[in-house]
């Protein structure tokens, strides 16, 4: 059985907010039962080498381990087949399907100290949540 909806979420890349926001995607998602309901897609236009350091710290507070997460291409066509997208703040996107495009404008925290990648976080988690929010009311 396909899934009802499937969300991408992305940045260049995939190697900072793209990975928290699909960490928590990925928790929300089990937390409401949704598993059989929506996919996630996760992806950069230009994939890094690996996941951000700070960001790896930073997860692993709140017992996420992306340790053993690499960064993926996403292609357009792969986007185009997704009912929502979140980009990160590096949207560039110009998609031709029905796909709901929503540019989070988050700061990179590559490079940053972990007290930024904190808040970094807290702002993908809280986003991410309302985004859950959105399609549980929706589905209703």
């Amino acid at each position: 059985m396909a899934p009802d909806t499937r969300i991408a979420l992305i940045c260049v890349q995939n190697a900072g907010r793209s990975q928290m926001a699909t960490a928590y995607a990925e928790r929300e998602r089990t937390e409401r039962d949704l598993e059989d309901h929506i996919e996630i897609i996760s992806g950069g236009t230009h994939p890094a080498e690996a996941v951000h350091d700070v960001v790896i710290e930073a997860m692993g507070e709140d017992d996420i381990d992306l340790s053993n997460r690499t960064p993926q291409a996403v292609s357009e066509a792969e986007l185009e087949s997704c009912d929502y997208v979140a980009t990160m703040g590096c949207s560039t996107l110009d998609l031709e399907a029905d796909t709901d495009v929503r540019d989070w404008d988050l700061p990179d925290p590559h490079g940053e100290d972990l007290e930024t990648a904190h808040s970094i976080r807290e702002d993908v988690r809280a986003r991410v949540a309302d985004l859950f929010d959105e399609l549980e009311a929706e589905s209703a």
